[in-house]
């Protein structure tokens, strides 16, 4: 069998040597989501997996950094997870890092502190995850399963191993009827977790997706890029965390990057900058944002 290409990765592994640890998605019910519908979720065997690993210096050039896909390959055993690790720094010793797309409710099922902190210390050093929005009402509309204090522990279980956090937020995902609640509940569980990375994307409904339909019946109603931008400001201005947060994604209306909390103000103002613009001049304003045709999710 030749080198599987994982069919997705986030946009800071752009120039990581991707590897297929899993195929797809164990949970495939996300209302927003269809990258892996119709798709059934299975486990690649350890040997191919690590035959991948020897092939990808040839495949990608060596790089310093690496990526497992697919959704949840920490889903693995521990001990699964530490041998493929162990070949892996055999093979490059110099790699600096190793990242993988984790869900909060595999973290909590599958996975203790000590283990986690096991993968740390064995060379696993950051953990994707989509939070997606910390109301709970949205969690359980979206079908995330799982509730905002299972995220909370999940990312606290995370933090607490030393391997690094990365939180991913969906703007607008509860439409203008949610906006606001959206935006604090989120932040509260993202205080309570204080990842090291917090990630947004903003809503572009996909057809064919529950979500999508939920918006074409105004169930709920897509939110302006204004109202993106309150929400944004909204959650920003809630967070008390240590944390890095980054708007680098082509759905974003605005790139925005800054450490918390020494950037909020400059980040907050930055934001302010915009609104004003958008209220008082909106043509002129929504040049200043990236393009719908460039948006996608």
């Amino acid at each position: 069998m030749g080198f599987e290409f994982p069919p997705y990765r986030p946009p800071s592994e752009a120039y990581s040597m991707l590897i297929r640890v899993t195929r797809n998605c164990p949970w495939n019910r996300c209302a927003f989501c269809n990258m892996y519908k119709g798709q059934k979720f299975s486990r690649r065997s350890i040997e191919e997996v690590k035959n991948d690993i020897s092939m990808a210096a040839e495949v990608y050039g060596e790089r310093p950094t690496m990526f497992w896909g697919d959704s949840n390959s920490i889903i693995l055993k521990t001990q699964e997870l530490e041998e493929i690790l162990d070949h892996t720094y055999k093979v490059y010793p110099n790699l600096e890092r190793i990242t993988s797309y984790a869900r909060a409710k595999t973290i909590l099922h599958t996975k203790t502190v000590a283990e986690l902190r096991r993968l740390n210390e064995a060379g696993l050093t950051r953990l994707h995850v989509g939070l997606e929005t910390g109301d709970d009402w949205l969690l359980k509309f979206i079908n995330k399963g799982a509730t905002a204090e299972e995220m909370i522990k999940a990312g606290r279980m995370v933090v607490e191993s030393g391997i690094h956090l990365s939180e991913y937020v969906i703007l607008g995902l509860g439409g203008v009827e949610r906006s606001e609640i959206h935006a604090r509940e989120t932040a509260k569980v993202l205080n309570q977790i204080n990842p090291a990375f917090i990630r947004v994307r903003t809503l572009v409904p996909i057809p064919s997706t529950p979500l999508h339909e939920a918006f074409e019946k105004g169930v709920l109603h897509l939110c302006s890029p204004l109202d993106i931008l309150k929400e944004t400001r909204i959650l920003i201005d809630e967070l008390e965390v240590n944390s890095e947060f980054l708007s680098d994604h082509v759905s974003n209306y605005l790139p925005i990057h800054g450490k918390l909390p020494e950037d909020k103000d400059d980040m907050l103002e930055f934001l302010d900058s915009h609104i004003e613009l958008l209220e008082v001049d909106p043509e002129t304003g929504m040049k200043l944002l990236q393009p719908e045709y460039l948006r996608r999710l």
